[in-house]
């Protein structure tokens, strides 16, 4: 028998052959990011950088609707500062880089070598809690001097052992969020406020449908009372967390000593709270919504918008192909797309065919040809990038200028509405354990990344529980949604009565 005809694609392996290659491969084709010369960094390239940037704008648009004020703090932290919460410590110690000298001298062989060892040694930022906290200790006072809302954007360092660009590499660029407040009603208000703001820009700007609710115990951030979280499933079905909220109490309080003095000059501890996301949120986007033809951007959030390749094969050609696609550049950039102005790229390379691979890889919402017929007929030919690379149509020119915003909005819509069928096909109600593990055994053994999805089934509440389940298959309750209350049943694990049903899966 003859090999069966297979449609080419312009990423290979697809994701169904290899799902982790095929990431790997589109954010490479797409020119985000590549590989830097320090073990387990990522060098982010123009092109995604410029989804952080935007991604940067409408977060700290929200941010500070809400009152929260953007400020900078050390890169450094002094290794005790760390120490003074032990929860918090003993998670991150072995993720720490850790800076013990202050300059470099030649050696006996002539290499340099690290000399002038420090007094205390200086932990890379893998988080900021413990020296905003010290900060928060000087600059609160009295009642009057709350509630403290600030945020800063900035790199960490986490030293991750096995590393994947975007998805977890040793440094990366986030945003982390710190309040203090007088009530821990008020501190609980504003982690839930925050965790609405992440959920309104996973799915309006991202066109990500993500699950809300509140981590497990084992689960939380260090150090936290509560930890809230956003769930997406991913195109291996997979959950990746796009956003965390923690209610802190007044465990880093007491830890930094940020007390105030209230009303009735009662010297009181304050209850605060930290929130972010990270770059993760790009990995994100590719996992979510890419195909095995490259990137597929959500035009909101799109590095770019609209990509003029024009056609010319003649001399003659040149000028007025050039002058049309120069005319009705300006027009588009002069319309604005929620707020942000039509980005637009003219691609005049005489590269044929190529050209267009290359934006349908980089993920562009449209792509438009124009030609000396297109010129004569006033008229363009535009493909979406939602819909397939060969399907293209012929529009006129006055109706596209007239229609694109329509148009990128149809496009965002569509990438939502897509990715929310995916996660409810495969999101499953289980009740039996025979059935949880069947649902978590990989479906392809040429493929083992790829599983059932996300399980919503009952839990005891035992940690035990979680922990077997953990170690027989790598599985994780990713929430515990808001009516998780109102289902119950038999604990999935040991067949005890449970008041929940929460969302299990395997998890980046």
């Amino acid at each position: 028998m003859g090999k069966e005809n297979k449609a080419k694609t312009a990423i290979t392996p697809t994701r169904a052959e290899d799902y982790p290659e095929w990431y790997q491969q589109v954010v490479k084709a797409s020119d985000l990011a590549e590989h830097s010369p320090v073990r387990g960094c990522m060098v982010i390239k123009p092109w995604g950088y410029a989804l952080w940037e935007n991604i940067r704008c409408v977060l700290d648009e929200m941010f500070k609707e809400t009152g929260v004020k953007n400020a900078y703090f050390p890169l450094f932290i002094p290794k005790r500062f760390l120490e003074r919460e032990a929860e918090h410590v003993e998670a991150f110690a072995k993720e720490c880089a850790v800076v013990t000298h202050h300059r470099l001298e030649e050696g006996p062989d002539g290499k340099l070598i690290p000399a002038g060892q420090i007094e205390e040694p200086l932990v890379v930022r893998p988080t900021s809690e413990t020296i905003i906290g010290a900060s928060f200790s000087k600059w609160i006072s009295s009642y009057r001097d709350l509630p403290l809302l600030i945020n800063q954007w900035c790199n960490v360092v986490r030293w991750e052992m096995r590393t994947r660009i975007f998805l977890r590499t040793s440094e990366f660029l986030w945003q982390e969020g710190h309040t203090a407040h007088a009530t821990p009603t008020e501190a609980m208000d504003r982690t839930l406020q925050m965790l609405n703001i992440y959920e309104k820009l996973t799915g309006n700007y991202l066109a990500i449908p993500a699950v809300k609710g509140e981590k497990s115990a084992s689960e939380r951030f260090p150090g936290a009372v509560n930890t809230f979280t956003l769930e997406a499933m991913m195109q291996d079905r997979k959950a990746l967390q796009t956003g965390t909220s923690h209610f802190l109490g007044q465990n880093f309080a007491r830890a930094s000593e940020i007390k105030y003095q209230s009303a009735q000059e009662e010297e009181l501890y304050a209850w605060t709270t930290s929130w972010g996301v990270s770059t993760r949120l790009i990995g994100a986007i590719v996992m979510t919504h890419s195909d095995d033809d490259g990137l597929v951007l959500p035009p909101m959030i799109a590095s770019s918008h609209v990509a003029l390749m024009p056609i010319i094969k003649k001399t003659v050609d040149r000028n007025t192909v050039m002058d049309f696609t120069q005319t009705l550049a300006g027009e588009l950039r002069g319309q604005h797309y929620h707020g942000r102005k039509i980005e637009v790229e003219i691609d005049d390379r005489e590269t044929g065919g190529a050209r267009g691979w290359d934006w349908i890889k980089k993920g562009i919402p449209l792509r438009v040809e124009i030609g000396p017929r297109d010129v004569a007929r006033n008229s363009v030919f535009v493909g979406r990038r939602d819909r397939g690379p060969r399907e293209k149509e012929s529009v006129p020119r006055d109706q596209f200028i007239k229609t694109i915003v329509p148009i990128l909005d149809d496009i965002q819509k569509n990438l939502f509405d897509r990715a929310l069928r995916f996660r409810e096909k495969n999101t499953t109600e289980i009740d039996t354990r025979e059935d949880f593990y069947a649902f978590f055994t990989p479906q392809n053994p040429g493929n083992p990344e790829i599983h059932g999805g996300f399980a919503l089934a009952c839990w005891c509440g035992n940690p035990t529980c979680e922990e077997k389940i953990n170690t027989d298959l790598g599985v994780t309750i990713r929430c515990i949604p808001p009516d998780a209350e109102k289902q119950t049943g038999k604990c999935i694990a040991c067949g005890d009565e449970s008041a929940r049903r929460v969302v299990f899966a395997k998890a980046y």
